[in-house]
């Protein structure tokens, strides 16, 4: 018998990873016909149209490796973007991209430095390279920037990982704030931005970090197909960073690393213009009334710029999830992320965001006593 241990790198996890608690089991559990997902943050709203039918007619390539659908969709982002092909650099998700920016990057013993907040991959896939992951405190969980920069000088930090809008919490930096952390960020460390949740952002209210890529600046911006476009099961994202290091990434990563359906849907959703928008305006519209909703319960959310809303609901975070689950919602407990007492809740169309709110308050109160 093959003793594994001795040869991988790695230990074994705590628990099966693919142990994740599917929907079926879920409704088997509970004995539901129906169970919608509030706790991931996919997009309820579902693709825009057109997309599933570029994806669709797109399949018919696919004997061939994708090699000319990968370049016209560097193409076609750089175009939408307003810079050089060279620039962008596919990848099946923005976790993969992750992943082989931390193996690009990073030696056993090199350091990376982490909000204490924030989405938990990056901490997890440098300490798989042998990196050492220090987290940087929050202020009322809120990223803060100083906290960052003292923690990657203190540290001699290789790259600092940045999630704007944040996960979990919904936050952006201001303006003042990226400006600050750019001029201060020492030339040896590499700002890693997974802007995921951007595409929820108005288009003028979005930081200029594509500028700080065309000036040579030490930044890698990543973006996802997965959340505003509705495609996360097609797994599709992208880097926008300096030529020489998409060069370096392509020696990491297998040749043209995308299938060819997510990459025709990922260029159809480029093409989506006003239907973008008015997705845009929904979601809006519907974390607005989720907000309200919540605040009228009596919890306290905090502001978001994402497809989700965390919130301070004054009880017991797992038995509030769990009495939603009983009726067929699940949501996040802040627990899961380190923040008892919390929960997050993804944003739906409207009609099922007031249910999600009336069910909400019920089961709050209830627990309230």
């Amino acid at each position: 018998m093959t003793d594994w241990s001795s040869l991988v790198v790695l230990p074994a996890p705590e628990h099966d990873p693919f142990d994740i608690g599917g929907v079926a089991e879920i409704k088997q559990r509970l004995g539901l016909d129906e169970v919608v997902k509030l706790h991931w943050n996919e997009n309820l709203f579902g693709p825009l149209p057109g997309v599933l039918e570029a994806a669709r007619e797109e399949l018919e390539h696919a004997w061939m490796y994708p090699e000319e659908t990968y370049r016209a969709f560097r193409d076609e982002v750089a175009a939408f973007l307003g810079t050089t092909p060279g620039r962008v650099f596919p990848g099946h998700g923005t976790q993969a991209l992750i992943g082989a920016l931390a193996t690009t990057f990073l030696r056993p013993g090199d350091r990376v430095v982490v909000p204490q907040l924030t989405y938990y991959l990056y901490g997890t896939a440098c300490a798989a390279r042998g990196a050492v992951v220090h987290e940087a405190p929050t202020r009322e969980l809120r990223i803060d920037v100083e906290a960052l920069l003292d923690t990657v000088r203190r540290t001699r930090a290789k790259i600092v990982w940045l999630c704007d809008p944040n996960n979990p919490t919904g936050d952006m930096l201001e303006p003042g704030e990226w400006a600050y952390l750019l001029d201060q960020l020492p030339g040896s460390c590499v700002a890693v931005v997974d802007e995921a949740y951007v595409d929820f952002v108005a288009l003028e209210a979005r930081l200029p970090r594509l500028a700080a890529v065309e000036e040579g600046r030490p930044v890698v911006v990543l973006r996802s197909f997965s959340k505003f476009f509705g495609l996360a099961g097609l797994r599709l994202g992208y880097t926008i960073a300096d030529a020489a290091l998409t060069d370096r990434l392509a020696l990491v990563e297998e040749p043209y690393n995308v299938n060819c359906a997510a990459l025709a849907a990922g260029r159809a959703c480029l093409r989506a213009g006003d239907a973008a928008e008015e997705r845009r305006r929904e979601v809006a519209e519907a974390r607005e009334l989720l907000a309200a909703g919540l605040r009228d319960a009596g919890a306290e959310p905090l502001p978001a710029a994402a497809n989700f809303v965390l919130a301070r609901i004054g009880v017991d975070d797992r038995m509030l999830a769990d009495e939603l689950a009983r009726q067929g919602l699940l949501v996040r407990p802040g627990s899961d992320v380190g923040l008892p007492g919390y929960v997050r809740i993804t944003v739906g169309p409207v009609p099922l965001m007031r249910r999600v709110v009336a069910a909400f308050t019920d089961a709050r109160s209830a627990l309230e006593g």
